[in-house]
């Protein structure tokens, strides 16, 4: 193969399919995938259509882009723009949303697509399984956080005054583009948080991946050319990691419940502090992975190190790993984030079920956590 073959090889988009019958689709990860958004989603359209939903930090950025992308390709375009940030998920903007689809006129051709981060694609595509009784979406994430979890599963929904993600829908996408130049103008806090579910596709099955993380995760996220070979490589590597499960599991009757490694105690804390961009979803991750790995530690399940070592490879990139200590209701308390855990989907016949681990790389869900036990856990956790 000459230089430029390889060179052009390389440039190429990885491809990860997602392995589900007929409904399977692609994920394509690399570089200036959204000029050439039309030309990905024209075989896919049952009609020359799109209704595209973004937010208010993603529009100016990426908006005309994709517009133009898909009118390039012969394609009309309509969209709605809301307001950025967690916030958005909930019932009041999902009506704003399928009402402007059908101000729009869309039809059961007509396909959705996501521009934006976890919060857009959760609420595009629960606002998509839902018009019309259903319609195709198309998933273009513009987070870390999002071209390597939320839009890979067909997860959908929003958030309620009882809990994160307590009402949605499975409703898988025709197309992922992972396009890796848009991370780019992502604020380091938010490349962070995206991280911060890149680490536990290693936590919860793959212990080698993790240690390739620990040497080069930091210089991946450097920014500059050699970083974006290496970033690019964690994308595919997570990609593969989630397809696998979903492929498997699609509505997590059992092996997809390992995706949750440290959820149940982030969706607590992020519960605890309003939604309100104090502390990311992928910050709280961070921090529930850490307590996870502690809580294992005491039950006697893995080694103490093995938490040591997550302490220490977050504060290295710049991730926390200990919650706060106050949120808008005052200090926190254990029995303030056992409340909002027993509002967990994973929640069964009363009984809270955790992901807990065996060490790093071999993650299972259990039940059978000692009360006293979750509370030290959360106490030291608290007391950092």
């Amino acid at each position: 193969m000459s230089l430029e073959a390889k060179r052009q090889a390389a440039a190429a988009p990885a491809i990860v399919r997602v392995e589900l019958d007929a409904r399977g689709y692609d994920i394509h990860v690399g570089r200036g995938l959204l000029a050439r958004a039309g030309e990905f989603a024209k075989p896919l359209l049952k009609q020359r259509r799109v209704f595209v939903v973004t937010d208010s930090m993603v529009a100016p950025l990426y908006l005309k882009a994709a517009t133009s992308s898909f009118e390039a390709a012969g394609i009309r375009v309509d969209h709605t723009v809301v307001p950025a940030g967690e916030a958005t998920k909930d019932f009041a903007h999902l009506e704003q949303v399928l009402d402007a689809m059908l101000a729009a006129k869309c039809e059961r051709g007509t396909m959705i697509v996501a521009l934006g981060g976890g919060v857009i694609g959760d609420l595009a595509g629960f606002a998509a399984s839902v018009l019309l009784r259903g319609v195709d979406f198309i998933q273009i994430p513009t987070t870390l956080l999002s071209q390597v979890d939320s839009s890979v599963g067909g997860k959908t929904g929003i958030n309620t005054a009882a809990g994160k993600n307590l009402v949605g829908t499975f409703h898988q996408p025709r197309l992922v583009l992972a396009d890796t130049d848009v991370l780019a103008t992502l604020p380091r806090r938010e490349l962070l948080a995206g991280y911060a579910e890149v680490a536990k596709y290693g936590l919860l099955g793959d212990a080698a991946f993790w240690t390739w993380l620990e040497q080069n995760g930091a210089q991946a996220l450097a920014g500059g050319e050699a970083s974006h070979v290496l970033l690019r490589h964690a994308i595919v590597a997570s990609c593969e990691a989630k397809a696998r499960v979903v492929a498997a599991d699609e509505r997590e009757a059992g092996l997809r419940a390992l995706l949750n490694l440290g959820h149940t105690f982030g969706h607590a804390f992020e519960a605890e502090m309003g939604y309100g961009g104090a502390l990311l979803h992928g910050e709280a991750v961070a921090i529930g992975m850490v307590t996870a790995f502690d809580l294992s530690a005491r039950l006697g399940l893995s080694p103490a190190t093995d938490a040591d070592r997550i302490r220490k490879h977050f504060t290295a990139v710049g991730l926390p790993v200990a919650p706060p200590t106050r949120g808008p209701r005052g200090a926190i308390t254990p029995e303030m984030l056992i409340a909002h855990m027993a509002q967990d989907k994973k929640t069964k016949d009363g009984a809270l079920t955790f992901v807990l681990t065996r060490g790093i790389g071999a993650a299972f869900t259990s039940s059978d956590v000692p009360l006293p036990v979750l509370r030290e856990t959360l106490a030291a956790a608290l007391a950092g």
